[in-house]
């Protein structure tokens, strides 16, 4: 394999993870209201750099490090379960797995891929909070930590490859079986089910080493039994454009923007018709080098994270390492 067709090769795994331009502008409702606590299914930016490209065909076991430290300040007020929170701030540090398997045989021409996301992590928060109680309830200052299992992700996708051009459609939910009380301020589970279905797109040229990446996705989310609020439909977009400095070392920028496209529904008296959206940019640097005559990766990139409404703000730092098995 020569190096250019390794270093393409090195990145066909990255794509399995969940979760398109620089500049998007993207329409929300104007009687959309916040996802419920400012927290989505969707891990924004957990797709980056070669988010199209075909999986290469056996298992492998892509790792993610995620990090995450923001809040909400200035009077946002966001129901996390039976709680109404003000002046928040939560960090949270999570390990996700996900082992994959893409089978030889292709599917009306692509390359399936099948597999299951899981996680360990910490969610550590502060905030001035209120119980639910008709609706109304004294406020206090209240702090929480949650650790433990994340909710399953399961994921498949089917991609194509023509030349410099990439094409993946996906379809992925989340299982709510993480670590969540509808009492806690913090938890590690979102406490009901979604589905998510998107696309993407990745252009590649391994000549010049320039490199794009687009996802975009529409998310439904279940009801929440343990509280009765259900959120809106979500729509969210992640990309990348990078540059090769050699067969190794790559650099770019990478973002996402993200918004509701429908109303929550919640019982209680305070959910007033807001919306939800948020965006961000920030650098990304890859590593692509061999484990014996296998290709492997990792990846780094961070997220500033700004205009959001009436959900946390802050930072997200996403380490990606993808190894052969």
């Amino acid at each position: 394999m020569n190096k250019t067709s390794q270093t393409k090769s090195k990145h066909k795994r990255v794509s399995t993870y969940l979760p398109l331009f620089v500049s998007a502008l993207i329409c929300f409702s104007s009687t959309a209201t916040a996802d419920e606590g400012g927290v989505a299914f969707w891990f924004s930016g957990q797709y980056a750099s070669f988010a199209a490209v075909p999986a290469t065909p056996g298992w492998s076991v892509p790792i993610m490090g995620y990090y995450y430290d923001g809040g909400a300040k200035g009077g946002k007020d966001l129901q996390r379960g039976n709680q109404l929170t003000a002046e928040l701030d939560s960090t949270v540090p999570i390990i996700m797995i996900q082992p994959s398997y893409a089978p030889k045989t292709k599917v009306w021409g692509g390359q399936l891929n099948m597999g299951i996301g899981f996680g360990w992590g910490e969610n550590s928060s502060d905030a001035s909070v209120s119980a639910i109680l008709d609706g109304m309830s004294e406020k206090r200052s209240a702090s929480d930590s949650t650790t433990g299992f994340t909710d399953l992700y399961p994921i498949v996708s089917l991609a194509w490859a023509n030349g410099t051009n990439n094409w993946m459609s996906y379809i992925t939910g989340d299982i709510p079986v993480g670590d969540y009380d509808a009492n806690n301020l913090a938890n590690l589970g979102i406490g009901h089910a979604a589905i998510d279905v998107g696309g993407g797109y990745t252009y590649f040229d391994p000549t010049k080493g320039h490199e794009l990446s687009a996802v975009l996705g529409v998310t439904y989310n279940f009801e929440n039994d343990d509280t009765d609020y259900q959120n809106g439909v979500d729509i969210h977009l992640d990309w990348a454009v990078s540059q090769f400095l050699n067969p190794n070392w790559q650099v770019g920028l990478v973002g996402y923007v993200y918004g509701q496209l429908s109303s929550d529904s919640s019982p209680h008296a305070f959910n007033d018709n807001r919306s939800s959206n948020v965006a961000s940019v920030g650098p990304e640097i890859g590593y692509s080098f061999s484990m014996g005559e296998q290709a492997a990766y990792i990846n780094l990139r961070a997220y500033w994270e700004f205009e959001a409404k009436n959900r946390v703000e802050g930072t997200a730092v996403f380490t990606t390492i993808s190894l052969p098995l």
